[in-house]
């Protein structure tokens, strides 16, 4: 069975028919296990409860992402050929589009969120680089789907925000982090 596709939306990777099938299933499965478990491990699990509601709202759209991937490589191998990539974009404009609102609604925890030394040492820092954050993922779905655009260039469309993104947050709760700091607030 096509199990992998490069960024092309071309198959690159093959497995055998029992893992095709059953390996998204049992994925989804420790997935959502974990998922469960993370808010009772949690050291700040009482952050975690202010929101919670987005919290299990993340957790059914990763599940449904999820599925979703599964349900396009079995199309996929039931003779159906089309750019797995290309889509695969609304999808992942959705799930980015959510996280940004997760991560705008989440509490200082161990688990979930943008965890920087910054933003973990710091509830202001944590504040300031997950409201940004959230602003910054719902640009980032809006970008990917101008990946519906260009079909030759759409996983670039998703991997280059999020990187730029990733990288533009991390500085960020630095320099938050510095300026706390400076200001004797620390």
């Amino acid at each position: 069975m096509a199990s992998h596709w490069n960024a092309k939306g071309q198959v690159d990777g093959y497995m055998s028919k029992y893992w095709g099938l059953f390996l998204m299933p049992f994925i989804s499965l420790l997935m959502a296990l974990l998922l469960v478990l993370i808010p009772k491990i949690d050291p700040l699990k009482e952050n975690i409860v202010k929101f919670r509601k987005y919290f299990d709202t993340f957790v059914v759209l990763i599940l449904l992402f999820l599925l979703y991937i599964y349900s396009l490589t079995i199309v996929w191998n039931l003779g159906k050929t089309f750019n797995m990539t290309y889509a695969m974009l609304p999808a992942f404009a959705v799930l980015f589009y959510y996280a940004g609102v997760l991560v705008e609604k989440a509490k200082r925890n161990w688990f979930v969120g943008i965890r920087t030394p910054w933003t973990l040492t710091n509830e202001e820092v944590w504040d300031k680089t997950h409201r940004m954050g959230g602003k910054l993922f719902k640009i980032s779905a809006v970008i990917s789907l101008f990946g519906l655009l260009s079909y030759e260039y759409a996983f670039w469309f998703v991997l280059v925000p999020i990187i730029l993104m990733t990288v533009y947050l991390f500085i960020y709760s630095y320099f938050e982090f510095q300026k706390i700091k400076r200001n004797g607030k620390s």
